[in-house]
């Protein structure tokens, strides 16, 4: 990459949280709108420092989790553009504020040791070290793939260990249309995990097999266990760009969503959204009434291209670049590829000729954007420890969908191609 931009001052040392007071004023409205119930469990007598693991589905994610350390300081980990504001610079930026407040910037899907050095700051200063560690909302409100190497950060962290698993954030602003439906007693469930004694004691496996155990959700079926319904009447405006391929033809990007209904306009089926997220086909055969589930068929297809030596994607990008927090750099238009040897953009525009390669083992998941910021619509963003891109694709079929769900079952395939087969 080019020196023209300054980087992002990942090294700066995070601040202990102040305004804590202010986080909360701001976040408790909310908080209270939506009803949340924080529930805890083992939680008697913990005190910082500890590592929180929260899951991720909707910016109130963020709102309940201060609500629930409140009053204690809590050093929250951020991706590289929630610290981006253009327009201003100092301590009113957003960089600014954020650093204040104590936030850590994180590139995604990146093995970032510095981050490791920042949560360790963090909890010498005896405060809470919040951590996201999915990476990004999740497509279907259901359980986004762990970095292996968390079992490996809480050992070194030698803290106790809690999650916060916030239920009903998905059904009330899914990823797919951010639109808050105004969803009422939504939950949070905050679990000690281990005790620093219980985690020196525990191998690194075991670690990875708790957590991932207490983060295994499904939005749409606490939806419907809890009977909590949404009226609002463009409930599956959105839907198509996780559900991109047609369960009754098989034809991908061919799915349009309007109302309450989807609709493959390819063979002309359609299905509606009841106020319970569940989905019935209005003529014929209902494939799939649960929304995870019909994510999940499309997953079992792309893994079937993979495993057949079939899958690659080739089309032309706008491709942007976040280098610092003063904003976006236009790097001009370029090609992206994706195959069975991982990501490779090319690029060419005013500042020159740029590449970014992503090999398969490089990525366990990728992170997408749904028409990001409005200005060219879905991209994927790839990242390495000095820059971000945004790849917009236009000028051809895509789904970035598709993308994200190749990304992680390249990663698995090769994965299990390296391992040694037992009899």
């Amino acid at each position: 990459m080019t020196d023209t931009f300054p980087r992002f001052d990942m090294l700066a040392k995070p601040k202990r949280q102040r305004l804590r007071l202010l986080a909360w004023a701001i976040s408790f409205p909310s908080v209270w709108r939506h009803g949340v119930k924080i529930t805890k469990v083992r939680t008697a007598g913990l005190k910082p420092p500890y590592l929180l693991l929260c899951n991720h589905n909707a910016f109130l994610d963020f709102k309940v989790t201060t609500a629930a350390v409140f009053p204690h300081r809590a050093n929250y980990v951020v991706a590289i553009d929630g610290f981006t504001s253009p327009t201003k610079k100092g301590f009113k930026s957003r960089e600014g504020l954020l650093r204040t407040v104590g936030c850590i910037c994180k590139r995604k899907f990146t093995n970032d040791a510095i981050l490791v050095r920042q949560l360790n700051r963090v909890i010498r200063n005896g405060d809470i070290a919040v951590l996201y560690p999915e990476a990004r909302y999740s497509l279907c409100g259901t359980s986004a793939i762990l970095p292996e190497s968390l079992g490996k950060l809480c050992k070194l962290l030698k803290v106790p260990v809690v999650s916060l698993i916030m239920s009903g954030h998905h059904v009330n602003s899914p990823f797919w249309n951010l639109r808050d439906r105004g969803v009422y007693r939504t939950e949070a469930v905050m679990t000690q995990l281990f005790t620093a004694d219980e985690l020196a004691d525990a191998p690194t496996e075991e670690i990875n097999e708790r957590i991932g155990q207490a983060f295994t959700y499904d939005d749409y079926l606490w939806q419907r266990l809890r009977g909590v319904r949404t009226p609002y009447k463009k409930r599956a405006e959105g839907l198509d760009k996780v559900l991109y391929q047609c369960p009754a033809c098989g034809a991908e990007y061919r799915m349009c969503s309007q109302g309450a209904q989807l609709r493959c306009t390819a063979c002309g089926k359609s299905w509606t959204m009841d106020e319970l997220g569940t989905l019935s086909a209005d003529e014929g055969e209902t494939e799939f009434a649960h929304i995870p589930d019909w994510y999940e068929w499309e997953r079992g297809n792309v893994r079937k291209e993979i495993e057949n030596g079939t899958y690659a994607a080739k089309c032309p990008v706008h491709v942007e670049s976040l280098p610092n927090a003063d904003g976006y750099v236009h790097l001009g238009e370029g090609t992206l590829t994706h195959d069975q040897n991982g990501f490779l953009v090319r690029v060419n525009g005013p500042y020159g000729e740029f590449e970014m390669k992503k090999p398969v083992p490089s990525l366990y998941s990728s992170h997408i954007e749904y028409n990001y910021l409005g200005k060219y619509g879905d991209c994927i963003d790839l990242n390495t420890l000095e820059d971000t891109w945004y790849c917009y694709p236009y000028d051809c079929e895509f789904s970035v969908t598709k993308f994200a769900l190749a990304t992680e079952e390249l990663y698995q395939h090769q994965r299990h191609k390296l391992q040694p087969h037992t009899k």
